[in-house]
């Protein structure tokens, strides 16, 4: 919303009597009140929103339960991971876990939000630098382990050739045709995606009318390019995910300004266009879950997302939330290949129901001592050697 500068209204000249004489005052200026982009709202303080880190763990949980027991792979008979259809040997958990798929699209959002909160007065150098540290050390880490399991225990999944494990360190893999190490890797291609529009807006400075005309561009985008024909820009609107992304952006400028009619706005064609994408998934991709079912569940989310939004969860606070958060990364990248592998070498030797509990506590441990011992310190010394070469950049630049 466009500020009125001290030139954007006419003087008034004022006058008094001085010993009887008229004598002209200085100008008097009038300007209009700064006006704030939500209605009547306050501007909220940037801090760390804990509730959205349970969040995070929350859907990760989901995801690693629906690869575990509740996808079209595992329900098929003579599967590589169960042996049987796991409908069979765990109905209940199967009718549930059908619909954790949708953790990822909860994933995006969560995404769009914390993007937009970290980025918020940073430059362009600093957004490359924070997702840098924040992408690759648990991913090379994952990419290692994953490798590394299929390599002791065949017989599950198919091993890759070397080259290309090597080229999926990069994190482009996607963009040449390479099959992902972990087939979870996905969804860092529409993140990856994501960020490259983001930097274009960040590049800019971050303001609530910039952010909310980047959602309306990219969601017009999102709806043109699937029938434009045009490869390229159907590759960059990333027209499956990017309805999340905005979705969370909208979000995060309820938070930081309030909510107004066309956040809201945004927000419900987010909603529609999600529930379409949601829809098409399931007859493209999952086959295991109905429709209703996964509306509702992304329905109360984002329910649950406008409420920390607003206010609602900012006394939520607890270190073991902050934590949760810290290790749904790791958890994400390591848990399908690698857990599928050990759950069908421990199929018969332990309860269904009781081997994913334990695969899926084994993994979360992992996790934490994968962010604490690697990803923590590796993260140190990127920020550190990023740091030092973009400042030779800036004093070679006014060298020259």
């Amino acid at each position: 919303m466009r500020m009125r500068g001290a030139d954007s209204r006419p003087t008034i000249p004022m006058r008094t009597a001085v010993r009887g004489v008229q004598q002209p005052l200085p100008p008097l200026v009038v300007t209009e009140a700064p006006q704030r982009p939500a209605s009547g709202a306050r501007k909220r303080p940037d801090r760390r929103l804990h509730a959205i880190d349970g969040l995070r763990l929350v859907a990760a949980l989901m995801v690693v339960v629906h690869h575990y027991a509740g996808t079209y792979r595992v329900n098929q008979p003579g599967n590589a991971i169960w042996g049987r259809p796991v409908s069979e040997i765990m109905p209940t958990v199967f009718r549930f876990a059908s619909y954790g798929w949708i953790g990822v699209e909860i994933f995006f959002v969560i995404s769009g939000f914390v993007i937009c909160m970290s980025c918020w007065g940073r430059t362009p150098r600093q957004f490359f630098v924070s997702r840098v540290i924040r992408l690759y050390p648990a991913y090379w880490f994952g990419i290692v382990f994953t490798t590394g399991v299929l390599a002791a225990l065949p017989g599950v999944w198919p091993r890759q050739p070397w080259r290309e494990v090597l080229l999926n360190f990069t994190m482009l893999q996607a963009g040449s045709g390479v099959e992902n190490v972990d087939r979870v890797y996905w969804t860092l291609w529409s993140e990856l995606r994501f960020y490259l529009l983001f930097l274009v807006v960040v590049a800019t400075g971050l303001t609530y009318r910039k952010v909310v005309v980047f959602c309306c561009a990219w969601g017009a985008a999102a709806m043109l390019t699937p029938v434009a024909g045009l490869p390229l820009l159907q590759l960059l609107a990333n027209p499956e995910g990017a309805w999340y992304f905005i979705a969370g952006l909208a979000l995060y400028l309820m938070h930081r300004f309030g909510q107004d009619l066309l956040l809201w706005g945004i927000l419900g064609m987010a909603w529609l266009m999600g529930q379409s994408e949601l829809g098409q998934r399931i007859d493209e991709v999952e086959h295991v879950s109905g429709w209703r079912g996964s509306v509702l569940i992304f329905t109360v989310f984002l329910l649950v997302m406008v409420a920390i939004a607003l206010g609602a969860a900012d006394r939520v606070r607890g270190k073991w939330l902050v934590t949760a958060g810290a290790v749904t990364y790791p958890l994400y990248l390591m848990h399908y290949v690698a857990g599928t592998t050990v759950i069908n070498r421990l199929r018969d030797v332990m309860d269904a129901r009781v081997l994913v509990v334990v695969v899926i506590g084994g993994f979360v441990l992992l996790s934490w001592v994968v962010h604490r011992l690697v990803e923590r310190p590796v993260a140190g010394v990127l920020k550190r050697g990023l740091d030092t070469s973009f400042a030779r950049l800036r004093n070679a630049g006014q060298a020259g």
